[in-house]
């Protein structure tokens, strides 16, 4: 579960706080950064922002780049009430002047703040509506949803409970304070859709750091942050350090319980080296902590899947799939904890595609970055865990459910098949439609599967990434739908190459393809 604090400080015309969301790597308050972002909050930028003299900003995250420019992320709250949809990042040139803001809110907020629903009642309206077994309210919050159309009064009801599959959930139930009507949902648990040496079961033989105590190995690598592996023994709640006599772990083999430990160590190694060697993000959340993975979770369990609650990523054994510890899956369950980190990108409509569609594009990253001949990189999800593959990046519609297509409808459709229309333009701006591509191009009328034939030239995977990833971390907010995407992308690709470059019009082009224009 994600919690903020809000702790308003009067400044100038605009409150200010500075507090952070558990476990991330929020810049100090006192920052001149923060301070000359909050400056222009206060100031140049304060009509950019749609502020209002009753909003306050949370500093949560900071980057800095090579010419001096800054970008910081802020989640704003008003009158103490936290703005669902409201986050922000305010840029900065390198001589301390103010140059935009990226943002989702449209409005100034104004709202009324006493609800006409009581939180009890809330409580049991959202209990009612939350869609899986063994429910139980965890908190109720008022706040300011403002995800889209007019900021308005709510409470944020969080219920946990089990999925039919035996997937933990984390639901946020977004009701209205004045009718409880549901306005939104999703879910702090991000699955990867049902799928479902170390000497390991997919990779092959690979080194693998671990820690020695006495006589004892434990799967913990000092060398990235000490993250580590625990199993859960085919239960849900107890977890168990994996250690050994030695340290050979696993014998490639699935009856062998280290094996898929070696698997979740070397996915947790990849997508360690791949962000910090690629965009020099040391961990998830950047602050040099590792993360940790849990693995035989549960019984038959065929799906794996990121909490922010634990920080952490849970796999289980397969049912209809083999163990869930591929190294794609790996990097996109990872992703989904950088996801919440920067952008935070909320996991319903178009928003939650775009969190999908990251995770699959950094999962595939790094599969291609770890370069193992025994399992080579692709643009297929899950292709190890059986003969189907999850998700099919070049041409999303052929699992017979994702979008290949924009279309007004498109963020109706469950994210894990929203996300098809990021998967298709990643995979255009990337590679393009080269000689014997599947990959068809979008016309107009096409929604979930394309039937054009125009032609695209790819930037190549490395730039494709950087763009991406420059997006989600400095211009993509919570509630950035597929046109901020296009926006997000653009931005960022001048930012990297130029605006007259030719990568920027890769990127136009490959949204263009996807009917997002």
């Amino acid at each position: 579960m994600k919690t903020f604090a809000f702790n308003a400080i009067a400044m100038a015309v605009v409150a200010f706080s500075m507090a952070a969301p558990a476990q991330a790597a929020a810049p100090a308050a006192d920052h001149p950064a923060v301070q000359r972002a909050l400056a222009h909050l206060s100031g140049t930028g304060f009509a950019a922002a749609h502020a209002s003299g009753s909003d306050s900003y949370v500093a949560r995250d900071l980057i800095v780049d090579e010419d001096g420019a800054e970008h910081v992320r802020f989640d704003r709250s008003h009158n103490g009430l936290r703005v669902i949809g409201g986050d922000l990042v305010v840029h900065g040139g390198a001589d301390g002047s103010f140059r935009s803001i990226s943002q989702t809110l449209s409005r100034m907020v104004q709202v009324d703040l006493v609800p006409k629903v009581a939180s009890e009642h809330a409580g049991k309206a959202a209990l009612a509506l939350f869609p899986h077994r063994d429910g139980a309210v965890q908190s109720k919050e008022l706040v300011v949803y403002a995800r889209s159309g007019k900021p308005q009064l709510a409470w944020d009801v969080l219920v946990s409970g089990t999925q039919a599959d035996g997937t933990p959930s984390e639901a946020h139930l977004i009701l209205s304070a004045s009718s409880k009507k549901l306005l939104d949902k999703w879910d702090d648990i991000h699955t990867a859709d049902n799928v479902g040496s170390g000497k390991t079961l997919y990779s092959g033989n690979v080194t693998l750091h671990d820690d020695l105590s006495g006589s004892t190995y434990t799967l913990r690598d000092l060398t990235r942050g000490s993250h580590y592996v625990v199993t859960m023994k085919n239960g849900t709640r107890r977890e168990t350090l994996v250690t050994a006599t030695n340290n050979v772990w696993g014998n490639n083999t699935e009856a062998d319980l280290e094996t898929v430990a070696a698997d979740a160590a070397y996915g947790q190694n990849m997508t360690w080296d791949y962000y910090k060697n690629t965009f020099g993000r040391s961990g998830i959340a950047n602050d040099g902590k590792g993360a940790y993975s849990r693995v035989h979770y549960s019984r038959n369990y065929d799906n794996a899947y990121w909490s922010d609650s634990c920080f952490c990523m849970t796999y289980g054994d397969g049912n209809s799939f083999t163990p869930l510890v591929s190294l794609d899956v790996a990097g996109h369950e990872m992703t989904h904890g950088v996801t919440s980190r920067t952008a935070n990108l909320t996991y319903s409509g178009e928003s939650g595609g775009l969190n999908e569609g990251t995770s699959d594009v950094m999962g595939t990253m790094v599969e291609y970055y770890a370069a193992n001949s025994n399992d080579p990189g692709d643009y297929t999800i899950g292709e190890e865990l059986s003969s189907t593959p999850l998700r099919y990046m070049y041409q999303p519609s052929k699992d017979g459910a994702s979008a290949d297509c924009w279309y007004s409808g498109v963020g109706n459709l469950d994210v894990h098949y929203s996300s098809g229309v990021t998967n298709h333009f990643y995979f255009l701006l990337a590679e393009g439609t080269t000689a014997g591509s599947p990959s068809k191009t979008c016309v107009s009328g096409n929604t979930r599967t394309a039937t054009g034939t125009g032609t695209l030239t790819g930037i190549g995977r490395d730039k494709a990434a950087k763009i991406w990833y420059r997006a989600l971390t400095v211009y993509m907010t919570a509630s950035t739908n597929y046109a901020g995407a296009r926006t997000a992308t653009i931005s960022a690709a001048t930012d990297l190459y130029g605006a007259s470059s030719a990568e920027v019009a890769a990127v136009k082009a490959a949204w263009t393809a996807v009917n997002r224009s």
